[in-house]
């Protein structure tokens, strides 16, 4: 498909909105799943180490109390 200038370009035939809405609302998904997983993966990576400082903690102190 060649277009004539840019203004049809982006009109895409009269199908403009929809084409570049489609693409805006995907891009936009794939950036908050993006940031979401770098969320989830912080928190996971905090919550284990919280979690093993813990079990360092109550190993120590069951050497203590020994």
């Amino acid at each position: 498909m060649h277009f004539q200038s840019w203004a049809e370009f982006w009109a895409m035939g009269g199908y403009g909105l929809f084409v570049w809405l489609s693409f805006g609302t995907t891009y936009f998904l794939l950036l908050a799943l993006l940031c979401y997983s770098q969320l989830q993966q912080k928190q996971f990576k905090r919550q284990l180490a919280a979690k093993l400082a813990r079990e360092q903690r109550v190993k120590q102190y069951q050497e203590q109390s020994d």
